[in-house]
C-alpha cells in the first residue's frame, strides 16, 4: 500500500510539472511569433566584429572610397548668370498637368513643366500625379503631389521662376470639369518653338490649358545655348525644388546611418531589371520560365503600340554583347570582386521591384554577405508610418454560385436526356482574390493582360516611397554602380537620374560608368573561368573602371546620357570650377564657367582625406600600372589573350 502511494504521489508530481512546462512554452512561443513578426531593422553587419576602425582604414580603404581627385574642382552652381527677372505679375494663363508613369518620368516631366511654364509666362497648377491618384485607398492625410513631395517647398524655392498655386481659381474649375479648356499631349521631345507658336495662342485664347505627359517630359533634353537659364532652371527643380516630405527624408537620413554604423561606407547598387525596359530591347532570353512569357507579352504589346519597330523574337544574347541588356547581379558581384571590394562590403540594393525576384539576387548575395534593401533597413511598423493610415480595400467581388433547392435540382433532372448517361463536367469553380495574388498568374489563363486592381494600384503608388528611399540612399553612398543606365529606351531610367544627381551636387564622388558593351565581351572571353579569372582579366576590368571614373567616363556620358536626358548629365550648364585649379576641366568642357568666389571657401568634400587619388584601385597581391596625377590609366584598354594569362587566385 505504500508503493502504490508513493506512485501516485509520483504521477501527480509528473502531471504538475507537465502542466507547468505547457504553460511555458505556449507563453514563449507566443512572444517568439510577435517577435517574428513586428521584426525590427538591422543594427550590425557581419564586419563589425572584432575590428577596429583604424584597421579598416588602410591604403586599401583609401583607394576603393575615396573621392574622385581629378572632379574636386566642380562645384554644382544653378543659380541664374545674369539678369534674370522674376515672374511677371501678368500671366498668359494656367496651365495644369497629368503626369503619367513612375517615380524616373515623375521627376524629369516635373522639370520639364516647370521650364515650361516660365517660357509660357504661364502660371503652373501644382501637377498630379496619376500613381498616387488613381490608387484611391492611400492615406487621406496626402494628395497625389503631396504623397512625394512638399508642396510647399515647391512652391518657395521657385517662387523667383514660376508662380505656382495648388488649384485653379473657383471661377475656373467648373470649365475644367467640364473639358472647356483644351487638352494636349505633347512629346517628350517638344522642341520651343513648338510651345510659342502653337501652344501660347492656346493659351492666350482660352486662359487654361491641360497637358498629358506620359514619356517622362514634355521638352527636348538639348536646348540652344541662349537658353541655357532654362536648363539651370532645370537643374533648380530637380535638385532644390523637389524635396520630398518630412517623413521620407527621415526614414531615408536613418537608413543612411545605419549603413554607416561603426564608420563604414557602403556602395549602392541599382540593377535595372525592369520588365518595360527588358521586353523594350529583347532581354527575354536573360530569364527562365514564366519571366520569359512576361517580357515578350509585353513586348508585343509595344509592338503593336508601334513603340518598337522590330520583331517580337530577337537573339537576346546578341543583344548582350552589343551592350542593350543589363549586367546581372551575379556578374556586378564579380566585377566588385575584381576591383577589390572584400566580402564584407556593404551594398545597398536599390529598385522597388527587381524583375526576376529574389532568385536573381541570390549569386551576388552569395559574393558579399552585407547585401542590404530597404526591408532589412527598416522595421515593419516604419514602413508602414510612412504610408500612414490607409482605406481598406474592397472584399473580393467573385462569390460563389447561390445553393439550389431540391427542387431545382429535380427539374434539371427530369429536364435532362434519355438514360443512362454520363455525368455532367464539374461546374467551374470561381477564383477568389487571395488566389490571384502575383502579377504573373494571368498569363497561363488569357491572352490580355487584366486590369490593375485595387490592390494593384495600392501597391504602384508605394512603390513611389519606396523608389524615393532609394534615391536618397544612392545619392549619399560613397560609391554606386549601375547596372543598366544609358539603356537608350525612350523613358529616363533610375540609375541615370542617380548619377546626374551625383554628378551635381558632388561629382568627385565615386561614381562608376561601365561599358556593358566592353564588359560582356571580357565575360564572353573568361566564360569558363568565371569565379576563377586570370590575371590580364582582372586588371583589364579595373583598368576600365578606373577610367570610367575620370576623362573617358565623362565623355562617354556627354554623348549618351545627356540627349536621353539633361537631369543624367547636367554639366557643365549648371556647374563650375574653382578658378586656378590645374586638374584640367577645360579640356572636356570648353564653356565652363568659374565659380565665384564667395564658393571656394564651401568646398566640402565626402569624405575627410583626398590625398589619394578616386581612381586607384586596391592592389592586394598585385600592383597595377602606374596612373598621373589626374587618374587616368596609361596603358590603352586592350581585352588580353586569355592564352597568355596567369591564373590568378579567386581572392585577389
Amino acid at each position: 500500500m505504500i508503493f502504490r502511494s508513493k506512485i501516485k504521489w509520483a504521477a501527480l508530481v509528473g502531471l504538475v510539472f507537465s502542466f507547468v512546462s505547457l504553460i511555458v512554452h505556449l507563453f514563449l512561443a507566443k512572444a517568439s511569433t510577435a517577435e517574428l513578426v513586428q521584426y525590427t531593422a538591422i543594427n550590425a553587419f557581419s564586419e563589425d566584429l572584432g575590428l577596429s576602425v583604424e584597421a579598416r582604414q588602410g591604403v586599401a580603404y583609401r583607394k576603393l572610397w575615396y573621392n574622385v581627385k581629378f572632379l574636386e574642382s566642380l562645384l554644382p552652381y544653378s543659380n541664374p548668370r545674369a539678369a534674370y527677372p522674376g515672374p511677371s505679375e501678368r500671366s498668359n494663363g494656367f496651365i495644369y498637368a497629368k503626369i503619367y508613369g513612375g517615380f524616373e518620368k515623375i521627376r524629369t516631366s516635373i522639370a520639364d513643366l516647370v521650364a515650361v511654364s516660365r517660357l509660357l509666362n504661364a502660371t503652373l497648377v501644382i501637377p498630379e500625379l496619376q500613381e498616387s491618384s488613381r490608387s484611391k485607398s492611400i492615406s487621406s492625410k496626402y494628395t497625389p503631389f503631396s504623397y512625394l513631395y512638399n508642396v510647399e517647398q515647391f512652391i518657395v524655392a521657385l517662387k523667383n521662376d514660376v508662380v505656382i498655386v495648388k488649384s485653379l481659381p473657383e471661377k475656373l474649375k467648373a470649365g475644367r470639369k467640364n473639358k472647356q479648356y483644351p487638352t494636349l499631349k505633347p512629346a517628350s521631345s517638344a522642341s520651343p518653338d513648338y510651345y510659342i507658336t502653337e501652344v501660347l495662342p492656346l493659351l492666350k485664347k482660352s486662359q487654361v490649358i491641360g497637358l498629358l505627359l506620359f514619356d517622362g517630359g514634355c521638352l527636348q533634353n538639348i536646348l540652344p545655348p541662349s537658353m541655357g537659364e532654362y536648363q539651370r532652371l532645370r537643374c533648380r527643380v530637380s535638385f532644390h525644388a523637389l524635396r520630398f516630405r518630412s517623413e521620407i527624408l527621415d526614414l531615408g537620413r536613418q537608413m543612411v546611418q545605419r549603413l554607416r554604423a561603426s564608420g563604414q561606407p557602403y556602395l549602392a547598387y541599382h540593377p535595372g531589371l525592369i520588365r518595360e525596359t527588358l521586353a523594350y530591347h529583347g532581354c527575354a532570353e536573360l530569364f527562365q520560365d514564366i519571366h520569359t512569357e512576361l517580357i515578350q507579352h509585353l513586348r508585343m504589346k509595344m509592338i503593336k503600340q508601334q513603340i518598337i519597330k522590330e520583331e517580337l523574337s530577337v537573339d537576346s544574347h546578341a543583344r548582350k554583347m552589343n551592350g542593350s541588356c543589363p549586367l546581372m547581379p551575379e556578374e556586378v558581384g564579380l566585377i566588385l570582386r575584381s576591383m577589390g571590394y572584400p566580402p564584407t562590403t556593404r551594398i545597398y540594393l536599390a529598385g522597388a521591384e527587381t524583375f526576376g525576384g529574389q532568385r536573381v539576387v541570390i549569386p551576388l548575395r552569395a559574393m558579399y554577405t552585407n547585401l542590404v534593401d530597404r526591408t532589412s533597413l527598416c522595421s515593419k511598423q516604419e514602413l508602414f508610418d510612412l504610408v500612414g493610415p490607409e482605406n481598406p480595400l474592397q472584399d473580393d467581388p467573385i462569390q460563389p454560385p447561390p445553393a439550389k433547392s431540391a427542387q431545382q435540382l429535380k427539374q434539371e433532372w427530369d429536364k435532362a436526356g434519355p438514360r443512362p448517361r454520363p455525368l455532367p463536367p464539374a461546374p467551374g469553380r470561381p477564383f477568389y482574390l487571395h488566389e490571384k495574388e502575383g502579377w504573373y498568374g494571368w498569363i497561363t489563363e488569357k491572352d490580355a493582360e487584366p486590369q490593375p486592381s485595387p490592390f494593384d494600384l495600392r501597391q504602384q503608388a508605394h512603390r513611389l516611397l519606396w523608389t524615393a528611399l532609394d534615391y536618397i540612399v544612392s545619392i549619399e553612398a560613397e560609391a554606386y554602380f549601375p547596372g543598366f543606365h544609358d539603356n537608350g529606351s525612350p523613358w529616363p531610367d533610375f540609375s541615370s537620374l542617380v548619377m546626374g544627381h551625383r554628378l551635381y551636387e558632388m561629382a568627385s564622388s565615386k561614381t562608376y560608368r561601365p561599358n556593358r558593351k566592353y564588359l560582356a565581351d571580357m565575360f564572353n572571353q573568361t566564360i569558363d573561368h568565371l569565379y576563377h579569372p586570370k590575371l590580364n582579366w582582372t586588371l583589364s576590368v579595373r583598368e576600365h573602371l578606373n577610367k570610367s571614373l575620370g576623362p573617358e567616363g565623362l565623355l562617354r556620358e556627354l554623348k549618351l546620357s545627356k540627349p536621353a536626358s539633361f537631369l543624367s548629365y547636367p554639366i557643365p550648364e549648371c556647374s563650375c570650377q574653382v578658378a586656378d585649379s590645374a586638374n584640367g576641366l577645360g579640356s572636356i568642357y570648353e564653356d565652363i564657367e568659374e565659380c565665384p568666389h564667395w564658393m571656394e571657401n564651401g568646398i566640402r568634400p565626402r569624405v575627410e582625406d583626398t590625398a589619394t587619388s578616386g581612381n586607384d584601385t586596391v592592389v592586394d597581391e598585385t600592383e597595377l600600372p602606374e596612373q598621373d596625377e589626374g587618374g587616368e590609366v596609361e596603358p590603352t584598354e586592350t581585352r588580353p589573350s586569355i592564352e597568355q594569362d596567369d591564373e590568378m587566385d579567386p581572392d585577389d
